[in-house]
């Protein structure tokens, strides 16, 4: 059976590993953390960031560092993963739910503003697939309303917005503050692990705070002051050195990464584009592409199904994903009523392909051959 995912190894992780532990300090913020977040604030303009143990994490620490409180109202897309909105839930937000584009299960940019009440605290944009939001529309929603922008950049390492004046950024680089996840499905990995990057910078002094279990102990260790000790709330954010070394040897090899997955990405949309059974990814003109997914969006629930067992048939292993948000279990008595069709459609119909670096193209081809087959005519 051929998964819809296979972690890659570069071949370094364990002798880093081996390097963190034989170093002595392997209880996190040493040489492979700094090393990491170093990097990534170099390479993509983020002002500060923070490794974290997950993307979820890095969420909460966005919460925490806004002071998110009950009463407040957060707006979510419903079609993204539950850390999206339980970060701002656990600390007594209501969360406000968006609906999806009919094109794209990005957040529809242009219905917004409707959601927008004098209790609204925060937008949190998800860059699915790694494809960006449309950012300038969500940053001036921000500027004129007075909110925050916190992205969820969980699937988006190594890509980019465009903006209407040309300028090309990172994404995770334009919010106030973003989350990444370095999971073992996504580009670049470290098992579990995150990353909190910080835009704005009265975030920054806390935030190193928070990380530290509420404790100026980072300040201590730069000898910024002369003894540590219980300063504000927080918890225990960090990772280990080991995680941190895993992912480093990751980063040495984005490169070879990125270029391979996206010339999956590629020969998927290739062979699937004059296919008029099966909708593809969007990618705006706004947007880049990172390669991190390639999704097809089926007639219905019932040709999707079909569609998962002609390929598990055949030795392939495809997905769907998320299920609105809206109509959990959890939340559907706490939701205002609104119709998300958009989303809805996408908990239906989106089906994931196999997508990993060392996935061959004669499996992509294969792939191709049997949805074309198999979609209705």
């Amino acid at each position: 059976m051929i998964p819809f995912n296979k972690p890659y190894l570069t071949g370094k992780e364990t002798h880093y590993i081996y390097d963190a532990v034989n170093s002595g300090k392997i209880s996190g913020n040493g040489k492979y953390t700094q090393m990491c977040q170093t990097y990534f604030e170099e390479h993509y303009g983020f002002k500060k960031v923070l490794l974290t143990t997950s993307c979820t994490d890095a969420l909460e620490m966005t919460a925490m560092l806004a002071n998110i409180q009950e009463g407040d109202e957060v707006i979510v897309p419903s079609y993204t993963f539950v850390s999206t909105a339980i970060a701002f839930v656990r600390q007594g937000a209501t969360i406000i739910f968006a609906d999806s584009y009919s094109d794209n299960p990005n957040i529809d940019a242009t219905k917004l503003e409707a959601l927008i009440t004098p209790k609204t605290k925060a937008i949190v944009p998800v860059h699915y697939a790694g494809v960006a939001c449309d950012m300038d529309t969500i940053m001036d929603l921000a500027d004129r309303y007075n909110l925050l922008v916190f992205e969820d950049a969980a699937q988006a390492i190594d890509s980019y917005y465009i903006s209407k004046d040309g300028t090309k950024k990172a994404l995770g680089s334009i919010g106030h503050m973003a989350a990444f996840s370095f999971h073992e499905t996504k580009n670049i990995i470290s098992g579990e692990g995150g990353m909190l990057t910080i835009n704005d910078e009265r975030f920054i002094p806390r935030a190193e705070i928070i990380w530290e279990k509420g404790t100026n102990r980072a300040e201590f260790f730069r000898g910024e002051v002369n003894k540590y000790g219980w300063v504000d709330t927080g918890s225990s954010f960090l990772p280990s050195e080991v995680i941190a070394a895993f992912l480093w040897a990751q980063i040495e090899t984005i490169s070879s990464i990125q270029e391979k997955r996206i010339a999956l990405w590629n020969r998927y949309y290739d062979g699937l584009k004059n296919n008029a059974a099966v909708g593809l990814p969007n990618v705006p003109d706004y947007a880049t592409n990172n390669g991190h997914m390639f999704y097809i969006v089926a007639a219905n629930l019932e040709h999707r199904t079909q569609l998962i067992a002609t390929l598990k048939a055949h030795g392939f292993l495809s997905v769907f994903h998320y299920i609105s948000l809206h109509s959990s279990d959890y939340y559907t008595s706490k939701h205002d009523g609104r119709d998300l069709v958009c989303s809805d459609k996408f908990t239906d119909c989106l089906l994931r392909l196999p997508l990993f670096f060392e996935l061959e193209p004669a499996a992509v081809e294969a792939i191709v051959s049997l949805i074309i087959a198999a979609s209705p005519v």
